[in-house]
């Protein structure tokens, strides 16, 4: 069954767990997994090893860990819209194993210091940053559409369980082996998902470009990627509600240590049974996410899940009981799954296929960086007015996330991302050179009086449309000698960029929009196009 959950975006009933039944997911995910064990441990070890130094360079290995896709979220996310995304996949797993080798290294000889290590953790960080668009943009090619949440849930829960089993696992061999043990770990878990992209062989759908698709270059395609996001609002709206979550939430992720440490005297391996509270909580949750989606919509659970976590974020500032502890954090768990998964799955449901790598990357830029600098801010804070007094701030500003809803709210109503070839080929005497232009074309229309309105009205989606799939000025106007007449004119940087928009960018909902438009015509629109003079000269 399928419904609106109320925040613009498809919800799939059925198993929770469905997506795990189709074998290259289920292969991804369980490498994915142990990928994610390994990380954690060494997360665990690097935040112990430091501990001594502070609350505030304790905080610095999730800034480490994360300050990189601030500036190469946007770049991964052409290279992945550009590139062999497996052959990408692979080169990024393997660069990481590299590094994590070089800290166990460094590790077990005794000259791994504080800065160290956070230079590491940094070239660890890139790695990710160059990784994660790659990643976002495969996962849809794996599940069918009406499994995106489920596949989405899915990977949150795969995160939090690797988010508890990790520090657990960490902080039992930091307690009886060392801190060098969870690096040597880490480096090792890096090979089950080598070997499992070096086997598996993508379909079309899961690489970029397709086959006979020009292209496109570096810059243009950055271009392309941020006109996009400006001129998508639901996009825009994720990401809005990405960064009024995100921040808040990472408090948590960056003070836990200390708290555990601080205000419930527990060591590392009470530090990691906490953290399995998390990944309990995130099981729970992804097995109630699909009927609680159902019901609430996406606005619904991203309002329970920010108001549960801004709850919990206070019961650990002020409790010193490490069993109600232990309770919080599990309802944390839940709520992080729940609007992750949410945000994740609006995000995968709404991207077309040729631009999802650079959707995603603006995506994890804001919930990446979001995570890191919420970090860097909550450690500094904690350094000067205490862990319990900023975890009580962080809760009031996730509290503000959720009373921003009811304004800004994801946005409803369905669109469809599937490419459509409905929008003719464009007649020419001369076929321009792919990298000629600026382009105008022009499309000039006569609509009756009595639809003028409503034809202005549905130009503006049209509008939304022309800028999304690469027209960087739009313009409609109407005749003053002949108010029946509509000319609706706009320009493309090349001629390829406007080839693209007949045949690799224009989707079902750009076509929706354009049939409601062209329904209200009194006779069948005349299209004209024009290059620059330049190259009539030459």
């Amino acid at each position: 069954m399928t419904g609106s959950d109320g925040g613009g975006n498809d919800t799939a009933s059925g198993s929770a767990w469905s997506p795990l039944r189709r074998r290259v997911f289920r292969d991804l995910w369980l490498a994915q997994f142990t990928s994610n064990v390994g990380s954690w441990m060494q997360t665990v070890g690097a935040q112990w090893l430091l501990l001594g130094h502070g609350a505030a360079q304790v905080s610095m290995v999730q800034l480490a860990a994360g300050l990189p896709v601030l500036f190469l979220a946007l770049p991964a996310g052409v290279l992945a819209d550009l590139v062999d995304r497996r052959r990408l996949l692979l080169a990024m797993q393997a660069a990481m194993a590299l590094v994590a080798a070089a800290l166990t290294v460094l590790a077990f000889t005794g000259q791994l210091g504080p800065w160290t290590l956070l230079g590491l953790t940094f070239l660890l960080g890139c790695g990710n940053a160059l990784n994660g668009p790659a990643w976002q943009a495969v996962q849809p090619s794996l599940v069918p559409r009406e499994e995106l949440r489920q596949a989405a849930a899915l990977g949150a829960v795969n995160m939090n369980l690797a988010r508890a089993v990790g520090p657990a696992l960490g902080g039992v061999l930091v307690a009886a082996l060392g801190v060098g043990w969870t690096f040597a770990v880490n480096a090792a878990s890096f090979l089950a998902i080598l070997a499992v992209l070096a086997t598996w062989r993508p379909g079309a759908a899961a690489r970029a470009p397709r086959p006979g698709q020009e292209r496109e270059h570096l810059i243009a395609a950055l271009r392309a990627g941020g006109r996009y996001v400006r001129s998508a609002p639901r996009i825009r709206r994720i990401l809005l509600r990405s960064a009024l979550f995100v921040p808040g939430a990472s408090a948590l992720w960056a003070l836990l240590p200390v708290s555990a440490h601080e205000s419930l005297g527990l060591g590392a391996a009470g530090y990691g049974l906490l953290l399995g509270a998390v990944g309990l909580g995130a099981v729970v949750g992804a097995a109630v996410l699909p009927a609680m989606s159902g019901r609430l919509g996406g606005n619904g659970a991203l309002a329970l899940a920010g108001a549960v976590f801004a709850g919990a974020l206070v019961t650990l500032a002020v409790s010193r009981s490490v069993p109600v502890a232990f309770l919080a954090l599990a309802l944390t768990g839940a709520a992080w799954i729940a609007a992750l998964s949410t945000l994740n799955a609006s995000l995968q449901v709404a991207l077309p296929a040729w631009v999802r790598a650079r959707g995603s990357a603006f995506y994890l830029l804001v919930f990446q960086g979001g995570n890191a600098l919420g970090s860097l801010v909550w450690g500094q804070l904690a350094q000067h007015v205490g862990v319990s007094l900023t975890m009580a701030l962080a809760a009031l500003a996730l509290l503000g996330g959720v009373l921003s809803l009811r304004r800004l709210p994801l946005l409803g109503g369905k669109a469809d991302p599937s490419l459509s070839e409905a929008w003719p080929e464009p007649r020419l005497a001369v076929e321009p050179a792919p990298q000629d232009g600026p382009v105008l074309v022009t499309v000039t229309y006569r609509v009756r009086e009595e639809r003028a309105l409503a034809f202005v009205a549905a130009m503006r989606k049209v509008e939304s449309s022309r800028r999304r799939t690469g027209a960087v000025s739009w313009g409609l106007y109407r005749d003053a000698a002949q108010p029946e007449q509509f000319v609706e004119t706009f320009t493309v940087t090349s001629w390829s960029e406007h080839c693209a928009q007949h045949h690799g960018r224009y989707t079902g909902a750009d076509h929706a929009f354009e049939t409601e438009a062209r329904e209200l015509l009194a006779q069948k629109p005349v299209v004209a196009h024009a290059m620059t003079v330049r190259q009539l000269d030459d």
